[in-house]
């Protein structure tokens, strides 16, 4: 190495004891930098998992014997399913798997026990919502489990009798497809990026080009000048959630069974939602870099906690609360909802509702530190 080569090395040294300095100095990215990978290594090691247990069953018992009640019992105790309710029609049990308060139900035919007694074998059916495919295939594996132990248990008390079945009726996505579950929840995602991601670093970078506090002291009013650089947003997430549908009705055959109209109307409550979020990061973050830091950390959980890739039956019950607090969460149901099922406003309204009280909140948070941060 020559004495050149040598002078500039050293001259290296300063400039990287600057930089930590700097680094010490800022510590909010200094914050985001340590603090985020670890709180999120700790909760998504927690809640992802694959294996889908404790499927929300409802059970429709047109026996009423012993022999049905049992079945049940070594159903529940396969631990794929946890029994919510017992309906008393038809009618009742569509109407709980369409509003998703249950993935699955058991329906046990008036002549389940005289069959069985009578040595014919008892067949009993379990419904599962198959717009989810995984939970579909815990819901499989569970019901020939059933069928198998419930055999078992008759052959081991001395009955000569066929093995009891469980059949398995897939609805809404009979192929199990995995698109059909996926693509619609993608519309969810690509809204939430757009609208949180963009949003903050639009905002944040007109704060460090200087230009945001020319926009203060001109006439507009504040209330106008926010609403001005949000509400081009809600024009580019329609546009996006247009192109998704149709090249997902083109390309995957993924089915629209539902109204447009109301989903669209759900939409725009959910885009406001996540500008909310867009807007709230824009006044933490200084510059783009931690605006862009921030809103992965809202991402993340979005995709990962809100049953966009799994489903939150599987999560551990304080991760199934987290995921709860989650816009895309309701939203994706709603999507599914009406896309998958052909459900409308009356059997979605709840997640509509919460929808709207979540999206005034935020947006009440965020115009407020918005503000007072401009002030």
């Amino acid at each position: 190495m020559s004495a050149v080569d040598g002078v500039r090395h050293w001259r290296l040294w300063p400039m990287l004891r600057k930089e930590f300095i700097q680094m010490r100095r800022d510590r909010l990215t200094l914050g985001i930098m340590l603090g985020i990978p670890a709180i999120q290594l700790v909760i998504f090691g927690f809640a992802i998992r694959t294996d889908v247990r404790n499927l929300p069953t409802v059970v429709l018992d047109e026996s009423r014997s012993y022999e049905s009640r049992a079945l049940v019992q070594v159903m529940n105790n396969t631990g794929n399913f946890r029994v919510v309710e017992e309906v008393r029609s038809r009618d009742e049990l569509r109407r709980m798997i369409d509003a998703g308060d249950a993935s699955a139900a058991v329906v046990i035919p008036p002549e389940f026990q005289r069959d069985v007694r009578r040595g014919r074998g008892g067949q009993a059916q379990v419904i599962v919502d198959a717009a989810d495919p995984l939970a579909s295939q815990s819901a499989i594996s569970g019901a020939m489990l059933a069928g198998q132990a419930r055999s078992a248990e008759l052959s081991g008390s001395g009955a000569r009798t066929p093995p009891v079945e469980v059949r398995v009726r897939p609805w809404y996505n009979p192929a199990l497809r995995s698109e059909v579950y996926i693509v619609p929840g993608l519309i969810g995602v690509l809204l939430s990026l757009t609208m949180i991601l963009v949003t903050s670093l639009a905002i944040t970078r007109e704060r460090e080009r200087g230009t945001l506090e020319q926009l203060i002291v001109t006439p507009i009013g504040k209330t106008s000048m926010m609403l001005g650089k949000i509400l081009p947003f809600v024009l580019v997430g329609y546009v996006q959630m247009t192109v998704v549908l149709v090249l997902g009705s083109i390309l995957f055959r993924v089915p629209i069974r539902g109204s447009l109209v109301e989903l669209y109307a759900v939409s725009f409550v959910f885009v406001m939602a996540s500008l909310g979020l867009g807007l709230f990061v824009s006044t933490v973050a200084r510059t783009q870099a931690q605006a862009m830091q921030l809103s992965f950390m809202l991402l993340l959980p979005n995709i990962l906690l809100s049953g966009f890739m799994f489903p939150v039956e599987a999560m551990p019950r304080p991760m199934q609360w987290v995921s709860v607090a989650l816009p895309l969460t309701h939203y994706l149901t709603v999507l599914r909802g009406v896309l998958l099922k052909g459900v409308g406003f009356a059997l979605l309204w709840q997640e509509a509702a919460i929808l709207c009280a979540m999206a005034t909140v935020i947006l009440a948070l965020s115009v407020a530190r918005f503000s007072k941060t401009i002030e």
